[in-house]
């Protein structure tokens, strides 16, 4: 097949970008000669700015600028200007399937749970049990490519994203005595927040064995790492939340021997970055395939409820009012498993 210009769009959570990231690199490597552009959310656009295997990124700001009917207009006819010769929608939402089909793309390929499947040239079977970087890497058979071997994201920093993460480490007196552990205790959903105290008894059980913490996070979770942080009452804890861009907290977790997350973006970052992840899964489950990707990594969960998972985004209340999923996995068995996964680094 001779292909000039490959379309990947994928407007989605920050996190689904991250996972659409392995076939996007296999790509480039079946096709050296070929363009691939990645049409994305303004705030995913950020992570893929310097990724090798990536020509263009195309902000898609379909919240705001470019929303509506209007918005999928414009869309549509900036993508037909460029002529692309295929279209690999790994979003499932007919707002996508639209867009792609305006833009008089002739190979158009998408899942077949995408509402808009009908518009689509050739739709490849989403499997459910597989991981999410898995049924990515399954529009792979519809353009008869082989991959052998496991594909992990990758993200590139650039020079200024390392030397900002150079400062604040100087600045904030991290020194390594044994190791550096970073914790994302945030999420959009409150059901996929585990316990902000739990969170302090491990700040205060690794300080105890010389390690700095670094709290992770966006400018809307500086509270909770304040309240964690100040919880903590150890001097080994530094709050990063609203302090870096998407890249340079990518570039922060690279300098991390290991990252605690709730089921959240961080955890993906930190699988990009090839750091090993301890991840804390409650109202959701990793079997819905975006639980860590990495050969070291582990996810901590209770299996003995009935309840769960109740949702597969996560809520903003536990729908039965008891939050066990969180409440019944105790600090203690999170510093176990990091103390455990680190060990083996």
């Amino acid at each position: 097949m001779t292909t000039t210009k490959i379309l990947v769009f994928q407007t989605a959570f920050l996190g689904d970008v991250i996972l659409t990231l392995p076939l996007v690199q296999i790509l480039h490597r079946k096709f050296p000669e070929a363009e691939i552009d990645f049409v994305t959310t303004p705030r995913a656009a950020e992570i893929l700015r310097g990724h090798r295997d990536i020509h263009s990124v195309i902000v898609y700001d379909k919240r705001k600028t470019q929303r509506g009917i209007r918005g999928m207009i414009a869309m549509s006819r900036l993508l037909k200007k460029t002529g692309y010769d295929l279209a690999i929608v790994p979003h499932r939402s007919l707002r996508s399937a639209v867009v792609v089909y305006w833009s008089k793309i002739p190979e158009r390929i998408a899942f077949s749970t995408n509402a808009g499947k009908w518009l689509f040239t050739k739709k490849v079977k989403y499997k459910k049990e597989l991981h999410e970087v898995e049924r990515n890497l399954e529009f792979l058979s519809a353009l008869s490519i082989q991959y052998a071997e496991k594909e992990l994201p990758s993200l590139y920093p650039s020079n200024e994203d390392v030397a900002a993460v150079d400062r604040y480490f100087f600045e904030e007196k991290i020194i390594r005595r044994k190791a550096v552990i970073g914790i994302a205790p945030g999420s959009v959903w409150n059901t996929k927040r585990w316990l902000p105290e739990r969170f302090s008894q491990c700040c205060r059980m690794f300080s105890g064995d010389g390690i700095e913490i670094v709290l992770i996070g966006g400018k809307e979770d500086r509270e909770l790492c304040a309240e964690i942080k100040d919880a903590a009452g150890t001097g080994c804890v530094h709050s990063a939340a609203g302090k870096f861009s998407i890249l340079q907290s990518a570039e922060l977790l690279r300098r991390c021997d290991l990252l605690i997350s709730n089921d959240s973006a961080p955890l993906h970052l930190a699988v990009a970055m090839r750091t090993p992840v301890v991840a804390i899964f409650g109202a959701t489950s990793p079997s819905f395939g975006f639980a860590p990707y990495g050969k070291r990594d582990v996810v901590v969960e209770r299996n003995d409820l009935d309840c769960r998972p109740c949702t597969i985004h996560g809520g903003n209340k536990c729908p039965i009012g008891t939050f066990d999923c969180m409440v019944g996995i105790s600090a203690k068995r999170v510093y176990e498993k990091a103390v455990e996964i680190a060990g083996k680094n």
